[in-house]
């Protein structure tokens, strides 16, 4: 596991109060843009139902697509989930990361979130602004800062209007590298989306295997 970020600017003072403003705007339930190493993501307090639903409104999202659980490290997703000796060692393998693990979640883990099922895609992104953000409002909804159906944001321009006007705050890390993550699931050895680094999480499963 990567104990410092491989992306992302360096924390100004200016980004740090952008954080801290941020950080606020989730405890109040508010939703925020947010840098990953990927794209911008839309993050709201991933343990408040209706903060995960007005998610889903904002992105005109399905109810039946789950949305993924962002945390800063693998002890704090091990606080929320259950993951198995060989998910764990997956985890620890390529989070923080862009790469996106599903294993079975915990009782903290709001319904609204995994769309009712038992399982949760745990997202730990390798990028300096997010991992500091999520240090400081626990876990995050990680999912694209787009309406569903429309490309993902790498610059904070190219926001939705419908998007940006129902968000609090957005911190803007200039551009990201716009890979999407990809989603595995270890158990099963199945890959859902190939993504960035895909090709590693390909040889992993078949050396574990």
């Amino acid at each position: 596991m990567n104990e410092q970020p491989n992306s992302g600017p360096a924390i100004t003072p200016e980004i740090k109060d952008e954080i801290e403003r941020a950080a606020k705007a989730v405890a109040a339930g508010e939703l925020v843009v947010y840098p990953t190493e990927t794209v911008y993501g839309l993050g709201a307090n991933a343990l408040d139902p209706e903060a995960v639903e007005r998610v889903f409104e904002t992105k005109e999202r399905d109810r039946s697509k789950p949305l993924s659980f962002g945390v800063a490290s693998v002890e704090a997703a091990l606080a929320h989930s259950q993951p198995t000796d060989l998910e764990s060692a997956c985890l620890r393998r390529f989070l923080p990361g862009p790469v996106t693990v599903i294993v079975d979640r915990g009782e903290s883990i709001p319904d609204v979130l995994t769309a009712g099922r038992d399982r949760v895609g745990i997202r730990i992104p390798d990028h300096s602004i997010a991992l500091a953000l999520l240090e400081e409002t626990g876990p995050l909804t990680a999912t694209s800062a787009n309406r569903s159906g429309t490309g993902s944001v790498r610059r904070v321009e190219e926001l939705d209007p419908a998007i940006r006007d129902q968000v609090a705050v957005t911190i803007d890390g200039g551009e990201t590298a716009g890979a999407e993550s990809t989603v595995v699931e270890p158990e099963t050895g199945t890959i859902h989306r190939r993504g960035a680094n895909v090709d590693a999480v390909e040889s992993w499963l078949e050396a574990e295997r």
